[in-house]
């Protein structure tokens, strides 16, 4: 079973984190204004590869930025990449 947490500390920076049965299977690393969500990195453990969690990582991401009215600023290469190869599905929240 698959549960994502997210942790931020008082400067509204952290993680969105990953667990899997209990485990820590992946997270992102982002930091939080008003406005956006900045991520930085994208990380899966190597034990948990193959299993789509970068995307469920993602899919929360962007339904962290799409309940508050914010813009992500994609620095992590992988957001990024994906944004780029689906512009229509992100275009709401991409931050340009």
């Amino acid at each position: 079973m698959e549960k994502i947490e997210v942790v931020l500390d008082e400067k509204r920076k952290g993680k969105i984190e990953l667990l899997s049965d209990g485990k820590h299977a992946g997270e992102m690393v982002i930091s939080e204004n008003d406005d956006a969500i900045t991520v930085y990195h994208t990380e899966v453990s190597e034990a948990f590869a193959g299993r789509n969690f970068a995307k469920l990582l993602l899919d929360a991401l962007v339904g962290r930025a799409r309940d508050s009215n914010r813009k992500i600023n994609p620095l992590c290469p992988y957001v990024f990449a994906q944004f780029k190869r689906h512009p229509d599905e992100f275009a709401d929240v991409w931050k340009k």
